[in-house]
């Protein structure tokens, strides 16, 4: 049987999804995907792992231990090296809610692999997602996918609600692998603001370009955190290439000296 996110017209949405969004910045949908759903995600996630890595530039794939392949963290583009992954991203009911939610056509940009190792896994910075981009108008949001249970241990992700409708923070340099900028000025009202987004495998979780987002350290001694992150832009954002060329290239020299590349 084809998988149900495969199948964009099975989907139904909630009317409340898109009000909810637009006020809170970020919505999540329990269960987007079924158990069988899920298992089929991880089988082609092992698979990936074992026979697409090896093929894949260095750049886009990273550890926290360099050399570990244990320690694996985050895959970059995946729906570039492989069909599955690709009709995933592209032909599927996430590309339909990406449309609904930005309300125009879509463009599909990104399909991360994100993990946090058990004990070592690091915090990932306050930041908002649309500074890295570079587009205009700044339309575009980001899905993130639960492949298994995530809490306040392994690293559940935390929002500030509302934050989206106030622009851009300051960002600087955090020496995050993954997360080369955050915000400088993020202070304890945000911290009290902060809503938790437990999960359980199959929920999705969405948030706006401007969404302010982090996630603690996995301190759990035996529990990974994987998911999937999966990006959309509106297909009227026009994306400075150049800046983009420029700071990724400046950021993987950073990364090589640093030896974390």
């Amino acid at each position: 049987m084809t998988p149900l996110f495969f199948d964009a017209s099975a989907i139904n949405f909630d009317p409340q999804l898109v009000p909810q969004y637009r006020e809170q910045g970020y919505v999540q949908l329990p269960g987007f995907l079924q158990a069988n759903e899920v298992a089929l995600v991880r089988t082609e996630l092992k698979r990936y792992i074992d026979e697409v890595i090896p093929t894949m530039p260095e750049a886009e794939v990273f550890y926290e231990r360099k050399g570990d392949r244990t320690s694996l963290k985050q895959i970059q583009r995946m729906f570039q090296w492989d069909d599955f992954f690709e009709r995933l991203f592209l032909k599927s009911r996430f590309f339909a809610l990406a449309e609904h939610l930005l309300g125009r056509p879509a463009l599909g940009k990104n399909l991360q692999y994100f993990n946090k190792p058990p004990g070592i896994g690091a915090p990932t910075p306050p930041h908002q997602d649309g500074h890295y981009w570079k587009i205009t108008p700044m339309e575009g949001l980001t899905m993130w996918l639960a492949l298994e249970e995530v809490d306040e241990e392994n690293g559940c992700v935390r929002y500030v609600p509302g934050s989206h409708r106030r622009g851009f923070r300051p960002h600087g340099k955090t020496g995050t692998l993954g997360f080369s900028q955050g915000i400088t000025d993020y202070g304890p009202a945000d911290t009290a603001a902060e809503a938790c987004m437990r999960a359980q495998p199959g929920d999705l979780i969405v948030h706006d370009a401007y969404t302010i987002h982090r996630a603690d350290g996995n301190r759990s001694a035996t529990r990974t955190r994987q998911a999937l992150g999966l990006i959309y832009f509106s297909a009227r954002a026009r994306e400075d290439t150049a800046a983009v060329r420029d700071y990724q290239a400046n950021l993987t020299k950073e990364m090589v000296a640093q030896g974390k590349l």
